[in-house]
């Protein structure tokens, strides 16, 4: 019988390989091995959200569910007040993303500016949380921005720390930086 919080596999002690062997077949044995058609489909999905398959794939294995939307903060889209309009090389990728919702989030902006400016590449546009706002306050913004759109299911893309910690707040998916996103073909 193990300790508190030991979750039952092989002792590091010298001499326990077949345990350790053991363990690590009964592991293997609970993963899934998927048919080249979920594969194929997947690999499709991940191109048409303008992701690349190692996250597209991590995100699906960490929350269980398919990406049905991204929310886009102002600064990952390079917008600022005396610019509201996006950079064209952001736009041509958002317009690109086919099947899922295309979210801004204005920081210092008005959310309807924004939406005026990009509608042809953007759903919708709501405020951002403050920058110094509580957790719950944060946790608000967010889901008003989501609407019915449950948290599991869409993508942050950032550009600062501050971006990040949205992630925990809306309860989101994932988080991704805006270079790397906007970088990916």
């Amino acid at each position: 019988m193990g300790l508190i919080g030991h979750n039952g596999g092989p002792s590091v002690a010298p001499g326990e390989s077949w345990r350790r062997h053991c363990w690590t077949a009964a592991r293997a044995a609970l993963l899934p091995t998927l048919p080249i058609e979920v594969l194929r489909s997947r690999v499709s999905r991940a191109r048409d959200l303008g992701l690349d398959y190692k996250t597209y794939a991590s995100v699906r294995a960490a929350t269980g569910h398919d990406v049905v939307a991204f929310l886009f903060s102002s600064n990952a889209l390079r917008i600022a007040p005396n610019r509201p309009t996006m950079a064209p090389d952001r736009a041509e990728k958002l317009a690109r993303l086919t099947a899922c919702q295309r979210l801004g989030l204005a920081q210092g902006l008005a959310p309807g500016l924004i939406l005026a400016a990009n509608a042809e590449v953007l759903d919708a546009a709501h405020p951002a949380p403050s920058p110094f706002a509580s957790f719950r306050q944060s946790h608000a913004a967010l889901r008003a921005a989501l609407a019915h759109i449950p948290g599991d299911r869409v993508l942050l893309v950032g550009d600062t720390g501050l971006e990040r910690e949205w992630c925990a707040a809306g309860r989101l998916a994932g988080y991704l930086p805006a270079e790397r996103y906007f970088s990916a073909n």
